[in-house]
């Protein structure tokens, strides 16, 4: 995990958002990630530091970026067009690139600057009832920066939501980010700690003590969503698994993810092999029959008597 004192790189501010939380928001994706998850949607966004991503869609074959490479490292017959083992990701390629194709990826904004750029939108933040969506990569790295940031945003009563995939250290979270946050998303990926690190690089054991440590707070809402991976997460065994978690937990608030693939395109463009995932959005109704699936589940626990919570909070 990321030290206090750790300076985070900014992968994307998206403004005009109306899906990461209530209202217009806008999101600020920070990079940097504990965990490596096979089926990530921000794969540009799981290393800390700089990286170059290349896009021979915008690649206009110039050569402007090999004259200005001092290592060496780029190939313009090599498809990927940067040799990663040589590259220092100084940036001058890109900083050369009249396409486009070749881009830096990690920019570092001042809390101050930041939250100037945020507050832009404070008109529609309020109209809308929206606000600023914190995530990543996973933005709990930093809680020192978050801190500040947060305490400009929330002296001009800014709402913020905070999503993250659960894996931090609760001390430093409690301390400096928990006191300024409005509704936390909160992801739970697998009850199954084996299948986790399979999957994601890492035990869910912490992961899974946050969530209980951040219930018993009872300091923030908290809204608990399942990512919906066709025969990774999106199965019976699993889902079953996280229901029994919840129910032990009492935990309430329940979203399902449909599986959102648009990460896979980045994977090459950083140099890395995409994952062996589907290159496609669910059907309607491959979502309604998780949907049902999962409400199934619910409903065979109530007549157990395992829970009487009304878990799944809206639909796929």
């Amino acid at each position: 995990m990321g030290q206090k004192g750790d300076i985070p790189l900014i992968v994307d501010i998206k403004r005009d958002s109306r899906e990461d939380g209530p209202g217009i928001r806008s999101v600020v994706f920070f990079k940097g990630c504990p965990l490596r998850c096979i089926f990530c949607q921000n794969p540009e966004a799981q290393v800390p530091g700089m990286e170059i991503a290349f896009s021979s869609r915008e690649c206009i074959q110039c050569g402007k970026c090999a004259e200005a490479c001092l290592q060496g490292a780029i190939d313009l017959q090599f498809p990927g067009r940067i040799h990663r083992q040589s590259c220092i990701r100084c940036g001058r390629c890109a900083e050369v690139c009249p396409g486009k194709g070749l881009r830096v990826i990690g920019t570092y904004y001042p809390p101050e600057t930041l939250t100037e750029i945020l507050l832009r939108d404070s008109a529609f933040y309020k109209h809308s009832g929206g606000g600023v969506t914190l995530s990543g990569g996973e933005c709990t790295l930093y809680p020192d920066y978050l801190e500040c940031l947060l305490n400009l945003l929330k002296a001009k009563e800014v709402h913020i939501v905070l999503e993250t995939s659960g894996y931090f250290d609760f001390g430093h979270f409690e301390q400096k980010i928990l006191p300024y946050i409005d509704l936390v998303y909160f992801d739970i990926k697998f009850a199954d700690s084996y299948l986790h690190r399979k999957y994601t690089g890492r035990s869910n054991q912490l992961i899974l003590d946050n969530f209980r440590h951040l219930l018993r707070t009872r300091k923030v809402k908290i809204s608990l969503r399942i990512p919906m991976i066709p025969g990774v997460t999106a199965t019976r065994e699993n889902l079953s698994a996280i229901v029994d978690f919840l129910c032990e937990t009492g935990a309430e608030n329940v979203s399902l993810l449909p599986y959102n693939p648009l990460g896979m395109e980045m994977y090459p463009c950083l140099g890395r092999p995409r994952p062996l995932l589907p290159d496609k959005f669910m059907k309607p109704d491959e979502e309604q029959a998780l949907y049902a699936m999962f409400t199934k589940i619910v409903e065979e626990k109530e007549r157990s008597g395992s829970t009487d919570q009304e878990l799944l909070s809206q639909s796929l």
